[in-house]
């Protein structure tokens, strides 16, 4: 179901939106959402964000991927699991804008810009026993269609469009960029996901039958499209940044509720700063590439990522040390934060695309 709220964006620029954003307002919606406990769409937490012109007008308007990244550290800041939603919808509405032909993209790019539609990108394919991965078909009547399954779509159930990943029925060759009208002939599968990290994000298993397919890309791989794919992955570093952002907050609320810090728990609030300066530095080195449409865009954001997420790792675990179980304990936002980026990191394995970087700078003498 979509908000009963009428989305009212009140600007098309970023920094706008952010001022526009009730950060407590948004923070207070996903608590009582994640005390339901059901993997629901978000939609009191997402209207908040079309409200403020997040999801809307800013999507819409031609933010660069600076702005981008911060409108996603900030949502990712009050709850990452809708920080989630949020970058998986910038990465769609790019897209749209930047891939599929004018004429099927102007109807929902109007739309995007009204907050009236929602965008997914959802690649996962199910593990054996899940049902059959995702395929593009044919009908009679010329049309395109979708058929079967793909896992850890987020927004699934609130989003209206999605970009897919599927095959052509029969066809063992690369898969194809698909877009999709997943509001209708798309069934969500709720009970699928069962664990509660990322619970907030609705990430669930979805069952194609015979869905609309509006555009295909022509060339296969489109997905894998540059600079395009490096700002998907900077888009999702935001996020973990955000994530962590909430957690060092919550430290920091923590230590100065005592009389006295300790010389140990000092040192393990300069180790967080630490760490948040890297991902700044990263993330502004990333959106850099993007930008310029580097030629090494794909090993810088590559880097950004796999230094952020292990700059959100010594946050977590600073946290752990200094903190101890009660704050995780007694639940919050500081424990959701946790949790959800635990998961989060899982979901993205950087290890081979880093094989891959190492195989080619030994292979490149004098590099």
């Amino acid at each position: 179901m979509k908000p009963t709220t009428t989305p009212q964006p009140r600007s098309a620029t970023a920094a706008a939106a952010l001022d526009a954003l009730d950060a407590s307002a948004v923070g207070a919606a996903m608590d009582d959402h994640d005390r339901l406990a059901a993997g629901d769409f978000p939609e009191h937490g997402w209207a908040l964000l079309e409200q403020a012109g997040l999801v809307g007008a800013t999507a819409s308007h031609d933010a660069t991927i600076s702005e981008q990244l911060a409108l996603v550290r900030a949502v990712g800041r009050i709850d990452v699991s809708l920080g989630r939603v949020y970058d998986g919808h910038l990465n769609g509405v790019e897209r749209l804008r930047v891939q599929v032909d004018s004429g099927t993209a102007a109807a929902d790019l109007d739309a995007v810009a009204r907050g009236a539609l929602s965008i997914g990108v959802w690649g996962a394919d199910p593990a054996p026993g899940e049902g059959a991965p995702a395929e593009l078909r044919r009908t009679a009547s010329g049309d395109t269609v979708l058929d079967g399954v793909k896992v850890f779509c987020s927004g699934a159930g609130g989003v209206d469009r999605a970009f897919v990943l599927a095959r052509a029925a029969g066809d063992p060759g690369p898969v194809r960029l698909a877009y999709v009208d997943v509001s209708r002939r798309a069934t969500v599968d709720a009970a699928w996901f069962g664990g509660a990290g990322m619970r907030g994000s609705a990430s669930h298993r979805v069952v194609f039958h015979d869905a609309r397919v509006l555009w295909t890309a022509p060339e296969p791989r489109a997905l894998l499209v540059q600079p395009w794919f490096a700002g998907d992955g900077l888009r999702t570093a935001a996020g973990w940044a955000g994530g962590a952002d909430a957690v060092v907050d919550g430290v920091l609320a923590a230590l100065r509720s005592k009389p006295a810090a300790s010389e140990l728990e000092q040192l393990a609030v300069a180790t967080l700063v630490q760490a948040q300066r890297s991902m700044d530095l990263w993330l502004r080195a990333g959106a850099d590439a993007v930008a310029a449409a580097a030629a090494d865009v794909a090993d810088t954001t590559l880097l950004a990522r796999v230094s952020i997420a292990a700059d959100v790792r010594t946050i977590l675990a600073e946290a752990d040390r200094v903190l101890g179980s009660r704050p995780f304990a007694a639940g919050g936002r500081i424990e959701r934060a946790r949790r959800d980026l635990l998961t989060y990191l899982l979901q993205h394995r950087l290890e081979a695309p880093q094989v891959a970087l190492g195989a080619r700078r030994l292979a490149a003498p004098g590099a």
